[in-house]
């Protein structure tokens, strides 16, 4: 009988991406190795650059379909981060920043309906979404001092609906601080019997407003790990700033509102713009955490650690709605792109965030076991509740719009400076624009994914990030590459019609 310790049975990680192709998350799978440990066992704790911690490895991508305020507050509350995208002024960004910073839960109100006191309320539609109107001086988004409310009882027993909202409107409104937690607010509302509650910052303005059934359904969704939060409670939040001179100012409006971490973000990392922006950023804000990128190789990692980066960000064209590797013929299978870069960087202690080519729990599973710390997503969180934009039916569906930076209608909006087109008289697309079906909140189904995702540790032996690493590169734990009718074989096969449900 054979010793254990003489069985090879399939590759080594290094003898695997030694061989000269590019491989994907689908052309490899680990072999399972030993199990002394329940699931619940398994800590999914990591780093997103080298002095951020996150209890759980997901980071939402700075794209603006994907990630503003509402994102960032959510992934923070579950313990991820959110990065907020820059296709937009700097001012805008800032703003965005100090929206998700003055939230201590989740956003619960995306369309609370503002007045000013000399408008006139002639019909009822304006109650549509809430059973109260918020009156500001403005009456607009932007202009959140709360000075009243309208409550539609109140307005439905008007004789006069022509009356200014000054003359009736309810000005000694009962509010909450809006760093109160979750628990606080739920408790205030059950105690005093109340439907919702506004919730205001120290200057006066309206920041949410919680309901019973807010609390509710928040109530519902399954726990995860802590929260990404500061010192002071506040969630932490990323921004993303280019590499033109005017990003220099854009990065202290960011450092300013808040941002807790700053991600450089360029379809190709290693360039001398990337590399002054980095030493820049380090020399004037020393105590913030630069993440560069995007980088496939060794040798573009090398450059931007030097350069004193505290994170790295790896992908290059294997997102779904990215082009680059088509029209450009450039970049690197993911799964390769991750190991390597991984080998060198883990040399210096720097985390990598995988990047692109996130569609389920496996290829989570596999970007942090081949040497990611966390994993971006995009289209995994586009079309989520907490993602920008409406909803629209498409075919009978509910989808929201998702486009990639490198496409031509988000260049239009300043994205083209990623891809350093920014001065070029022709745009050439590096992604395209489609649109992804309702997923719900993320509040819901990242629990789910990080529980799949555990089940995948344990199957591996490993019960946590770093022992995943570990069994990598120590050969312990072995891979294969698929071929194409493994793949398929390896999926649901062989059925005339199925339902597939993740959870």
């Amino acid at each position: 009988m054979a010793n254990l310790t003489d069985i090879e049975d399939g590759f080594s990680a290094t003898k695997l991406f030694n061989q000269g192709y590019s491989y994907t998350y689908d052309d490899v799978i680990f072999l399972p190795h030993y199990i002394d440990f329940p699931t619940d066992a398994v800590n999914l704790s990591t780093k997103l650059s080298t002095n951020i911690n996150l209890s759980v490895p997901c980071v939402a991508s700075p794209m603006d379909t994907v990630t503003e305020s509402s994102m960032a507050v959510a992934m923070a509350s579950l313990g991820g981060i959110g990065i907020i995208h820059s296709n937009n002024t700097a001012v805008e960004q800032a703003a965005l920043i100090r929206s998700a910073k003055s939230h201590r839960i989740p956003y619960v109100s995306t369309d609370i309906p503002f007045v000013n006191p000399n408008d006139c309320i002639l019909d009822s539609s304006v109650f549509d979404s809430f059973p109260c109107v918020f009156v500001t001086e403005n009456g607009c988004e932007k202009d959140r001092k709360l000075l009243g409310v309208v409550d539609k009882l109140v307005w439905d027993s008007l004789s006069d609906k022509e009356a200014r909202v000054s003359s009736y409107m309810k000005k000694n409104v009962v509010t909450l601080p809006n760093t109160s937690s979750f628990n606080d607010v739920a408790g205030y509302l059950a105690a005093n019997d109340l439907d919702l509650v506004p919730l205001v910052s120290e200057n006066g303005e309206l920041v949410d407003v919680v309901s019973g059934k807010d609390v509710e359904r928040i109530n519902g969704f399954p726990k995860l790990g802590l929260p990404t939060v500061g010192k002071g409670g506040e969630f932490l939040v990323g921004a993303s700033i280019g590499t033109r001179e005017s990003d220099k100012e854009r990065l202290k409006q960011l450092v300013d509102a808040g941002a807790d971490v700053i991600v450089i973000d360029s379809s190709q990392g290693n360039s001398i713009y990337q590399i002054e922006m980095i030493k820049y950023a380090k020399k004037m804000f020393p105590s913030i955490d630069v993440i560069g990128g995007n980088v496939v190789t060794m040798y573009q990692a090398q450059n931007l650690i030097q350069a004193g980066v505290e994170g790295l960000r790896v992908g290059m064209g294997s997102g779904s709605i990215c082009t680059t590797q088509e029209v450009c013929a450039v970049g690197r299978g993911q799964a390769t792109a991750v190991y390597k870069v991984a080998s060198i960087a883990s040399q210096s202690g720097i985390p990598i965030i995988a990047d692109g080519g996130i569609s389920n729990s496996g290829h989570i599973v596999k970007a942090l076991t081949l040497g990611a710390s966390t994993v971006m997503m995009g289209s995994f969180l586009a079309g989520s509740t907490e993602a920008p934009g409406v909803y629209e039916i498409k075919g009978g569906r509910k989808v929201k719009k998702y486009r990639g930076m490198g496409s031509l209608e988000a260049m239009t909006k300043g994205s083209d400076a990623r891809y350093l087109g920014d001065t070029a008289k022709m745009k050439i697309a590096q992604g395209v624009v489609g649109a992804v079906a309702d997923k719900g909140s993320v509040l819901k189904f990242i629990p789910y994914t990080m529980q799949a995702v555990k089940q995948g540790f344990q199957d591996l032996g490993a019960d946590s990030l770093q022992a995943a690493h570990e069994l990598l590169r120590s050969g312990t734990l072995r891979l294969e590459a698929r071929t194409g009718a493994a793949q398929i074989e390896g999926g649901v096969h062989g059925l005339v019609s199925y339902e597939k449900k993740a959870f």
